[in-house]
């Protein structure tokens, strides 16, 4: 197997006009998330998340009342956190199961 150069271990980053350039193209079919991943040696699924924070986007925009950056980001922050919350406690669960399961074992 070849070994990676620096240029090839760089993240790839890309910038808001870029993505916005790439998801419009996608959008307006003249390329497909296959092509552009292949192109740019990329995830599909960071493409479709591209996607989707522009659907958001645009939702937002075309509201009578738009959410502020902020608002947009304190939503997102309270699913984040109430997935944490159902993670923590299937946690908490398991572990007391493990520890009754462990004792019935000995």
């Amino acid at each position: 197997m070849e070994k990676l150069n620096k240029n090839q271990e760089e993240i790839k980053r890309f910038t808001a006009k870029k993505k916005a350039s790439i998801v419009m193209d996608i959008f307006q079919g003249k390329t497909t998330v296959s092509e552009v991943a292949r192109k740019y040696d990329l995830a599909p699924g960071a493409i479709e998340e591209w996607m989707e924070d522009a659907r958001r986007g645009m939702e937002n925009q075309l509201r009578a009342r738009p959410k502020d950056i902020a608002a947009m980001y304190e939503e997102k922050i309270k699913d984040m956190k109430a997935v944490i919350g159902e993670l923590t406690l299937e946690n908490i669960a398991l572990k007391k199961y493990d520890a009754s399961v462990g004792k019935e074992k000995k």
